[in-house]
C-alpha cells in the first residue's frame, strides 16, 4: 500500500528529506475528489440520483434531473461531521477526535411551463452551492522507530561534537483546513414527457492549508538529550471550471435510465505559499535544544522565515455516470449510479511537474465507483437508505483503503415545505509517511471514521 492519508478522501505522500506536508502529487489527487455532500435526501440515498432528478443536488450528478421538478423551490442544508482518526506508529495507538459544522448546501430551482403547445413541455433552471470537499481534519501520531534523523546540534562547540544517534521518541501533529466549494448553474428541459436533457456550468473556489509539527527526542551515549522541532505549513487557493451534460429517459412509468458526463475541472491558477524550502531539517523552520547547553538553535531567529510562492495549474479527471431507477408508483423507488473516473489523466503544469505527472500515469488507476439508494413513502412521511463505494485511485491500494459509506434518512412533507434528515458513516484505512525521505522508517497506519448528520429545509415557491 502506498504511503497515504485521507479524510474521506485519499492523500498520497511522496517527499524527500524531512518533509511531512502534502506534495503536489498529493494535492492533485486531493483536489480531484469530493465528499458527495448535498441535501439530506440526496446523502441519505447514497447520492444515487443520476436517473431520478427532482432534487437540487442531482445537478452534481446529472443536470437533466432539474426538469423532473414540478414546482419551483429553494433549499438549504446544514451538516455536522465528527471524525475519529486512529494512528498506529510502531505499536503506539492514539485517537484524534474532531468536530465540524457548516452550511453544506444552498440552492434554488425555477420551473417554467412551455408558453407554446409542442413537444417541449417544461423548462427548468437551477442554482446550487455546495461544499464539494471539506478539508478540515487533524491527527496526532507518536512512537519510536529507533531511527534518529536529527543527530547533530548546529551550535555544538564540543570537540569532537556530540552525536545524538539514539532515538527515544518521535511525534507528529498535523492540521488540515479549508474547503473546495462549487457553484452550479444548470438548465434542463423535457421532450414529450419522456426525455429530460440538461446542461450545467460549474465554478469552483479552492482554499486549503496544512500545518504540521514533527518532533524528535534523541540522546547520545552519555545520556545528553536533544529535542528537535520541524514546523511546516502551506496555504493554497485557486479557482476552477467544468461543464456537465446528461439525459434521463423514462422508458415507462416504472423504469428510467440516465447518462451524464462531466468534463475535467480546469484550475487555471493555483497559488501556494509555503515555508517548505531546502527542507533537510536544519534549514527549514526548525528549533533544536540540548540538555547540556542553554542555547537554542532557531533557524527563524531574527525574523527570518523560509518562504516560497508558486503558481501552477491542474486538470482533474472527467466523470462518466450511468444510472437507472425503478419507481414503484407513489410507494417507493430504487436507484443505482455507476461512475468512472480515470485518475491517470490528472495533470499538473506551470512548473517542472514531470515526476508527478509520470506518477499519475503509472501509480494510479481508472476507478469504478457506485451508489445505491432507496426511498419508501408512507403518506407524508418518507424513510430512506443508501450505500456508496468509492474505489481508491492508488494502484497499490488494499481493499480497506476503499471508501464504504452507509446512510439512513427520513423526511416529512408539510405541504408548503419539507424537512429532511440524514445520517451517514464512512470508513477507510490509510497510512501517512512523515519520514518518506528515510529508508527503513515505517509510516503511521491510520483508520479513518466519519459520522455525518445533515438537515435540509425545502420551501416550495
Amino acid at each position: 500500500m502506498k504511503n497515504l492519508f485521507a479524510s474521506a478522501i485519499l492523500f498520497v505522500t511522496i517527499f524527500t528529506g524531512n518533509a511531512q506536508s502534502l506534495g503536489y502529487q498529493d494535492l492533485g489527487i486531493l483536489f480531484s475528489q469530493n465528499d458527495n455532500n448535498g441535501t439530506a435526501r440526496f446523502t441519505s440515498m447514497g447520492g444515487a440520483f443520476g436517473a431520478l432528478g427532482g432534487d437540487i443536488s442531482s445537478v452534481n450528478i446529472n443536470p437533466a434531473g432539474l426538469s423532473v421538478f414540478n414546482y419551483s423551490s429553494v433549499s438549504g442544508s446544514f451538516k455536522s461531521r465528527s471524525s475519529d482518526i486512529n494512528s498506529n506508529y510502531y505499536g503506539n495507538k492514539l485517537t484524534t477526535q474532531n468536530q465540524f459544522m457548516n452550511l453544506s448546501q444552498a440552492g434554488a430551482v425555477l420551473v417554467f411551463d412551455s408558453l407554446y403547445e409542442g413537444d417541449w413541455q417544461k423548462f427548468a433552471m437551477g442554482f446550487n452551492y455546495r461544499i464539494t470537499k471539506d478539508f478540515n481534519d487533524a491527527f496526532f501520531a507518536q512512537g519510536n522507530s529507533g531511527v534518529a534523523t536529527f543527530q547533530d546540534f548546529p551550535l555544538d562547540i564540543n570537540n569532537p561534537t556530540l552525536v545524538y544517534n539514539t532515538a527515544d521518541e518521535q511525534s507528529f501533529n498535523t492540521t488540515f483546513g479549508g474547503q473546495l466549494s462549487e457553484f452550479n448553474i444548470a438548465f434542463s428541459s423535457v421532450y414529450q414527457n419522456k426525455l429530460h436533457v440538461g446542461l450545467g456550468l460549474n465554478f469552483y473556489d479552492l482554499n486549503f492549508n496544512q500545518r504540521s509539527n514533527l518532533t524528535e527526542f534523541n540522546s547520545d551515549s552519555n545520556g545528553n538529550e536533544l529535542d528537535a522541532n520541524l514546523f511546516q505549513e502551506n496555504f493554497t487557493s485557486g479557482s476552477g471550471f467544468s461543464m456537465s451534460a446528461g439525459f434521463i429517459y423514462k422508458l415507462n412509468q416504472s423504469f428510467r435510465f440516465g447518462l451524464s458526463y462531466q468534463t475535467p475541472t480546469w484550475f487555471s491558477e493555483i497559488i501556494e505559499d509555503s515555508n517548505i524550502i531546502n527542507n533537510d531539517g536544519f534549514f527549514g523552520d526548525t528549533e533544536i535544544a540540548v540538555s547540556n547547553d542553554n542555547v537554542i538553535y532557531d533557524n527563524t531567529a531574527g525574523g527570518f522565515f523560509p518562504t516560497q510562492s508558486l503558481i501552477y495549474s491542474l486538470k482533474t479527471p472527467s466523470k462518466l455516470t450511468a444510472s437507472s431507477a425503478f419507481i414503484f408508483g407513489t410507494s417507493g423507488l430504487l436507484s443505482f449510479d455507476y461512475t468512472n473516473m480515470n485518475y491517470t489523466r490528472t495533470k499538473l503544469s506551470g512548473d517542472d511537474f514531470s515526476q508527478e505527472n509520470r506518477a499519475f500515469r503509472n501509480d494510479y488507476v481508472n476507478t469504478h465507483n457506485f451508489s445505491l439508494g432507496t426511498e419508501w413513502r408512507f403518506d407524508k412521511f418518507s424513510i430512506r437508505a443508501g450505500y456508496r463505494f468509492e474505489q481508491s485511485p492508488d494502484i497499490f491500494a488494499i481493499n480497506s483503503d476503499n471508501l464504504k459509506e452507509y446512510s439512513l434518512g427520513a423526511g416529512y412533507n408539510f405541504g408548503s415545505f419539507k424537512l429532511d434528515f440524514s445520517y451517514r458513516t464512512n470508513n477507510r484505512t490509510a497510512a501517512y509517511n512523515f519520514y518518506s525521505g528515510f529508508d527503513g522508517i515505517n509510516p503511521s497506519n491510520l483508520t479513518l471514521d466519519n459520522r455525518i448528520f445533515s438537515v435540509t429545509v425545502f420551501v416550495n415557491l
